[in-house]
């Protein structure tokens, strides 16, 4: 499948980073101030391990950007750089335009950050959290007005150790945004909660996204990407593969949709690859153990062809089943694996 990786443009060199028509110069540090966030070349060492691997991406102030990847892949690492909690090894980065090391309190009192874990005391109450939180900044929102935007409002005094995993995670949110930060970090924040809770961390983000203010989620729950994102960068082995708003890399697959059969095994030849793609509509054949995948640009046109295709080559249809195509399988396309097999 042809996707467009970042380093597939010529042009483009370790210098300089450039993205929907954005360009920023290495040389002289000059940063628009339309971009939230810009990382140059981004590099982290531990030994001979490469944990991030010349990582180069613009955040445009008021949007919601995505690293995706699966564990492991360098986005904690790169967020963690971001946050001021880590040193890179080399590269460039400005948060706000400004750079950790020379403006760190500034930065601080105009970021947000929930962390992959977030610990909090488990026998304070919820809105002694909020309010403990609260102090750490010269300005931010009221405590009372921060715990019911994230509906916890009827927990404001039951103690942190008694709240569900859901209302914890809304709470640690909560203690991100109490500070009203124009910027927000969000490092897997919905790992290991139902669905539900799922999609109230959601709201709270669209509703942070919805003020203006930019945000930089990292996730490998790709349903979470398409639905909050504008723009996602997909990162594998510390290294951006492919980068650009979740239509644009889903319609670089070629095909809007995907078909999925599986067939037994009853002695006639097996399917080929290039005779699928030939057929009409079919624009990528992904094979994975007892299952193809077709990515099509008309459904209602490949289908028909598949069929005829399977019986004149005396295939038995087991399965078949048609969906919309995801940024799931983008990174099929792009690593020949699922994110669910890390």
């Amino acid at each position: 499948m042809a996707i467009k990786t970042q380093g597939d443009e010529p042009g483009r060199g370790s210098d300089d980073a450039v993205r929907f028509g954005r360009r920023v110069d290495s040389s002289d540090n000059r940063v628009r101030m339309t971009e939230a966030v810009v990382v140059i070349e981004l590099r982290k060492n531990y030994g001979a391990v490469e944990a991030v691997r010349g990582v180069t991406f613009e955040i445009a102030r008021g949007e919601c950007f995505g690293l995706l990847g699966p564990n492991g892949a360098g986005k904690t690492t790169t967020i963690e750089i971001l946050e001021g909690l880590l040193h890179p090894t080399s590269g460039q980065a400005r948060v706000l335009g400004r750079r950790w090391g020379a403006d760190d309190d500034e930065i601080r009192e105009r970021l947000g950050v929930c962390l992959q874990q977030t610990v909090l005391s488990p026998k304070l109450e919820v809105h002694e959290t909020v309010e403990l939180f609260r102090s750490f900044y010269r300005a931010g929102r009221a405590p009372a007005d921060m715990i019911a935007e994230v509906g916890l409002t009827e927990k404001a005094h039951a103690r942190v150790g008694a709240l569900s995993g859901g209302q914890r995670q809304r709470l640690a949110v909560a203690c991100a945004l109490i500070g009203d930060p124009e910027l927000l970090f969000l490092d897997e924040p919905t790992t290991g909660l139902d669905p539900q809770s799922r999609r109230q961390v959601w709201d709270i983000v669209n509703e942070f996204k919805s003020r203006g203010r930019t945000a930089l989620l990292t996730t490998h729950y790709m349903d979470e990407a398409e639905r909050l994102c504008d723009r996602v960068a997909v990162i594998d082995h510390g290294r951006i593969i492919a980068q650009g708003s979740p239509d644009e890399l889903i319609h670089s697959l070629g095909g809007d949709h995907v078909v999925e059969i599986s067939v037994g095994d009853n002695g006639s030849s097996r399917l080929d690859a290039g005779r699928l793609t030939d057929l009409p509509a079919v624009r990528a054949v992904h094979q994975e153990v007892g299952v193809w995948s077709l990515a099509v640009t008309e459904p209602h046109v490949a289908i028909p062809a598949l069929l005829d295709h399977l019986r004149d080559d005396s295939h038995e249809l087991l399965r078949l089943t048609t969906r919309h195509a995801s940024l799931e399988d983008v990174f099929v396309a792009l690593t020949g694996r699922h994110l669910r097999d890390e």
